[in-house]
């Protein structure tokens, strides 16, 4: 849910804290001023929090840090999670022949199914096919 306006600046914020501290009533300066008297006074908790006389919460540092972690977990799951999705075809890798040609070939060293001969060239398709027999080893290189 988007927020109805933009948050007060710190100064004005700043201010408001001073004015209560001052011995000016929170309800006085809600009606002198736009924001709600429970406003104020979650101003002036957090105040407090950041000068160390309450420790029922987090300090304004505390929770900017907490803010930036969370988004540093969120990407660092979002990468996590892109480098799963591309683990399943990473059995295979592209590699080309000493001809130029190109093949995928399973981690144990066969070819798979699905081999990728891209653009191969003047060579005739006898010569291909030696290669794949001789990469799935069912032909001796002697």
């Amino acid at each position: 849910m988007p927020k109805s306006r933009p948050p007060y600046p710190e100064a004005f914020r700043r201010e408001i804290v001073q004015l209560v501290r001052a011995g000016q009533e929170v309800e006085e300066l809600a009606k002198q001023f736009e924001p709600s008297a429970q406003t104020i006074r979650n101003w002036i908790a957090q105040a407090d929090r950041d000068e160390g006389r309450r420790a029922d919460g987090l300090t304004t540092a505390e929770r900017e840090e907490l803010r930036q972690l969370r988004r540093d977990n969120k990407r660092l799951r979002e990468e996590r999670d892109i480098q799963k999705k591309r683990q399943p075809g990473s059995h295979r890798k592209a590699r080309r022949s000493h001809h130029g040609v190109r093949i995928r070939e399973r981690e144990s060293g066969g070819l798979s199914d699905h081999d990728d001969v891209s653009s191969p060239g003047p060579f005739d398709e006898r010569l291909l096919c030696l290669a794949r027999a001789r990469a799935l080893g069912s032909v001796s290189s002697g």
